[in-house]
C-alpha cells in the first residue's frame, strides 16, 4: 500500500523539518524526488542521503516567492519526466500582532506562504492537466482554523494556503487533480530548537515542555507523523480524497477547552 512507484513529487521546501520527512517517505515509497529549496546546499545533501540509500532524489535551488524562476524549472523538470505529485511545503513564520507586525515582515510572509503557493500551483497545473491529472498537497495550519496568539501574519497566510486548497480542489475536479492540505499544530523541527535558543535562552526545556502541552495530547508532533499521512493523501489509496483539510494537532482544534 501507498506506493508511489514510478511517480515524480515535487516537494518545496523539502530539505528541512516537515519538507524532510515528506521527501524521505515518499523517495521510501518509491517515488522519484525533486527537493526544491532555497538552501540549495542543504537541498543536495538530503538529496545525496536519499539516493545513497537506494531512492531517487534531485535537489533544485529556487526562491518560490520568484514567478520566473519557478515556471521555468519546473518546466524543465516536467522535460525530464511527467509530474505526478506537488507538495507546497516552503513557508515561513512570523511573531506578532496586526499592529506590531512591520509591513516589510508582512510583505515577506505573503511573497513565500502565498505566492510562493500560487506560483507552484501556476506552474504545475498545466503539466498535471497534460499528463491527465495528478495531486496537489499544501501545508497548512491549525492557525488557518483556530485564532493563535502573536501570529497575525502567519495566520493570514496559512488561510490563504487553505482556502486556495478548495479552490484547486473545486476548478479541477474534471481534470482529476485532486488537491488536500494538512494542518499540522506545533511540530518538533529544527525550527522550534532555533526558536527556543534564541528567545528562551537557557529555558529551553522548561519552554518545550509548556509548548508541548499546548496539545491536548500533550506533546508536539514528529516530522515523520506528518510525512506519513502526506504519504497517504499523495497515494492512489486516497483516491476519493479531494478538497480537504485534515488537522494534525493532537486534539488542538476540538479539544482545547
Amino acid at each position: 500500500m501507498f506506493s508511489l512507484k514510478n511517480k515524480t513529487a515535487l516537494v518545496t521546501g523539502g530539505a528541512s523539518g516537515i519538507g524532510l520527512a515528506i521527501s524521505q517517505a515518499f523517495a521510501q515509497a518509491g517515488a522519484s524526488v525533486h527537493i526544491l529549496e532555497i538552501n540549495g546546499d542543504l537541498a543536495q545533501q538530503v538529496a545525496n542521503d536519499i539516493t545513497a540509500t537506494g531512492g531517487q532524489a534531485q535537489a533544485h535551488t529556487i526562491d518560490v516567492s520568484n514567478q520566473a524562476q519557478v515556471v521555468e524549472l519546473i518546466g524543465t523538470i516536467a522535460q525530464q519526466s511527467p509530474i505526478h505529485i506537488l507538495v507546497n511545503n516552503a513557508g515561513v513564520a512570523h511573531i506578532g500582532k496586526a499592529d506590531t507586525t512591520e509591513e516589510a515582515d508582512f510583505d515577506r510572509i505573503f511573497r513565500i506562504n502565498i505566492k510562493g503557493v500560487y506560483n507552484c500551483l501556476y506552474a504545475t497545473i498545466p503539466h498535471l492537466k497534460a499528463n491527465g491529472g495528478g495531486v496537489i498537497l499544501n501545508m497548512a495550519s491549525v492557525a488557518a482554523s483556530v485564532g493563535i496568539p502573536d501570529r497575525f501574519a502567519y495566520s493570514m497566510s496559512k488561510g490563504a494556503v487553505l482556502t486556495m486548497t478548495l479552490s484547486v480542489a473545486k476548478d479541477y475536479l474534471n481534470d482529476n487533480i485532486r488537491c488536500n492540505c494538512i494542518s499540522p499544530a506545533r511540530v518538533h523541527t529544527p525550527f522550534v530548537d532555533g526558536f527556543l535558543a534564541k528567545t528562551y535562552p537557557g529555558q529551553e526545556a522548561e519552554m518545550f515542555e509548556k509548548l508541548s502541552k499546548t496539545q491536548p495530547i500533550g506533546r508536539m508532533a514528529e516530522p515523520k507523523e506528518v510525512g506519513a499521512l502526506a504519504l497517504y493523501l499523495c497515494s492512489d489509496e486516497a483516491g476519493f480524497t479531494t478538497g480537504c483539510d485534515y488537522p494534525l494537532d493532537g486534539g488542538f482544534i476540538r479539544l482545547n477547552n
